[in-house]
C-alpha cells in the first residue's frame, strides 16, 4: 500500500492561476423561471443572448432553451421565440409561433410580436408562463417615470429628448 502513494511534483509559480487572472463572467446574464399557479417554480433556464426558445426537433435543428420536456411544452412551437440583448435592452421576439407570445399588461396578457423585457416581467409562450430575471433590466414605465421626476434642488432639470 505504501507503494501506491503518489508524490506530487513541485508547482512552479507560472502554473498557478490566480483569481485575478480568471476572466469575469459576462455582466449580461439572465434567466427565465417557469411559473405554475401564479408562482415561480424551481425550474430555471439560463439565457445567453441571442437565445432561441422552443422544442428540439431534428428537422429544425438545435435550439438554445429546450422546453419540450415540460408538460407545457405541447403549447410551445419548435422555434417559438428569441431573446436578444442590444444596447442594454432585453427583447423577446415571437418567431411566428402557432400559440403566440404574450407579456403581462395592466391586468391581462397581451399578444405581441416583440417587446422589451425587464427584471420581473411575466410573459407567456403559448400556455407556458415565465418570469424574466436580469440584473439591471429596468421596467420601461420605471425608466420613463424617472424622466418626469422633479429635479433635485441645486441641479438643472434634464433636457427633453428629441426624436
Amino acid at each position: 500500500m505504501a507503494d501506491d502513494v503518489m508524490h506530487e511534483a513541485p508547482v512552479e509559480d507560472d502554473a498557478v492561476v490566480h483569481v485575478s487572472d480568471v476572466p469575469e463572467a459576462p455582466a449580461a446574464g439572465a434567466t427565465i423561471v417557469l411559473k405554475r399557479s401564479g408562482a415561480e417554480t424551481d425550474i430555471v433556464f439560463s439565457v445567453n443572448p441571442p437565445a432561441i426558445i422552443g422544442r428540439f426537433d431534428p428537422t429544425v435543428g438545435p435550439i438554445d432553451i429546450d422546453l419540450g420536456g415540460l408538460p407545457e411544452g405541447s403549447y410551445i412551437s419548435r422555434r417559438h421565440a428569441k431573446i436578444t440583448l442590444d444596447d442594454g435592452v432585453w427583447t423577446l421576439h415571437d418567431l411566428g409561433s402557432s400559440n403566440g407570445t404574450f407579456i403581462l399588461g395592466d391586468n391581462d396578457f397581451e399578444r405581441h410580436e416583440s417587446f422589451a423585457l425587464y427584471d420581473g416581467a411575466d410573459f407567456a409562450l403559448g400556455n407556458a408562463r415565465f418570469a424574466f430575471h436580469a440584473v439591471g433590466a429596468v421596467a420601461p414605465h420605471v425608466a420613463a417615470a424617472s424622466l418626469d421626476a422633479e429635479p433635485v434642488a441645486g441641479e438643472p432639470a434634464p433636457e427633453p429628448e428629441t426624436v
